[in-house]
């Protein structure tokens, strides 16, 4: 492999958090780049419409599952109290929301049993959180929406019960994008955060045939290989690199030992890329990659072993027919 030619890159670029990232993962072996760098304005487009793609189940299934659940979900949340704190009305807090699309379902409900609900929406996406401002507050007069622009990996500290329970949604299978280790430190820092009588929701995809997981990532229109790619295109415009886009490809493998699905971008040919605004070098051999994303996979076990260890005890688990995706509601002890 060739090596990668380091300078000391402008501190101004490494300040900012793609230049630090972009730094942090492409001068790592193996080379590496977080997903949160997908999520730029076309980056956040381009996974809307991967939800709406055939091959990707989880969205729809997840849907599925609070369409037909949705008032039982809300009810058992309802139903959770503490011996110092009784039950109250339900606020929902949902850590990245996006548009908030499937949201919609648990807030009518909220609506339907409690007459007007909180909702607290967190996501780093000012434009997004806009969108489902503004669809929610037409189409559920019931529902208060209180955006929050934000990156919620560093916690719920500003967010406050305002006298209610909260009811924190994190669904669509989002801590499947975290290792392990870092998962659980995550609903650590979520647990911290609330009170006995509060709740998580959480998402999880589960564990099926690979034909399916794979399809699912590497879709026939070549929509999640535009999202993947994607990345290379922020890092040109935002920190003035000259990726090719033509000599990566993208590639989705399942990993069974790890129980993830993994995203890469691998070089198609020896290739040297410069990013100027780190003043670094960066060679590529053929076949080498840059590993964009893990989604684990879950089992049932798994989840509950998750949230036990993280302060959390299990209420209930919804699911679809086959299987393909869990929803479960948890409460804080």
């Amino acid at each position: 492999m060739h090596a990668t030619t380091q300078l000391s890159p402008p501190l101004r670029a490494v300040a900012t958090p793609v230049g630090a990232e972009v730094y942090r993962g492409l001068t790592a072996v193996p080379k590496t780049l977080s997903p949160w760098l997908f999520y730029d304005a076309e980056g956040s487009a381009l996974f809307e419409e991967i939800t709406l793609l055939p091959e990707y189940y989880l969205t729809r299934t997840e849907a599925k599952i609070f369409s037909e659940n949705a008032d039982a979900i809300v009810a058992a949340a309802a139903a959770v109290s503490s011996t110092t704190r009784p039950r109250r009305e339900l606020t929902m807090i949902e850590l990245g929301a996006g548009t908030a699309t499937k949201t919609g379902l648990l807030l009518a409900a909220a609506v339907r049993r409690q007459g007007q609900v909180i909702y607290q929406p967190i996501d780093v996406s000012s434009t997004a959180l806009d969108e489902a401002r503004l669809r929610l507050e037409s189409s559920l007069p019931g529902v208060i929406v209180l955006p929050r622009v934000a990156d919620y990996t560093d916690g719920l500290g500003a967010i406050h019960d305002r006298g209610r329970q909260r009811l924190v949604l994190y669904i669509g299978s989002s801590i499947g994008n975290f290792d392990p280790r870092d998962a659980q430190q995550l609903l650590t820092d979520i647990r911290h955060q609330l009170a006995p009588g509060d709740c998580l929701l959480l998402g999880t995809d589960l564990v099926k045939p690979e034909h399916l997981l794979l399809a699912a990532y590497n879709d026939t229109s070549g929509i999640t290989a535009a999202f993947n790619k994607n990345v290379l295109n922020r890092i040109n415009r935002e920190i003035d690199a000259d990726f090719d886009l033509d000599l990566f490809q993208h590639r989705a493998i399942w990993n069974a030992s790890q129980s993830r699905i993994e995203m890469h971008l691998e070089s198609t040919e020896s290739q040297q890329v410069s990013i100027a605004a780190l003043d670094l070098s960066v060679e590529f051999e053929p076949g080498e990659t840059i590993h964009t994303e893990n989604s684990y996979k879950f089992t049932r076990a798994r989840i509950s072993t998750m949230l036990t260890a993280t302060g959390f005890g299990l209420v209930k688990q919804w699911t679809d027919p086959n299987a393909w995706f869990g929803v479960t509601l948890a409460s804080v002890i």
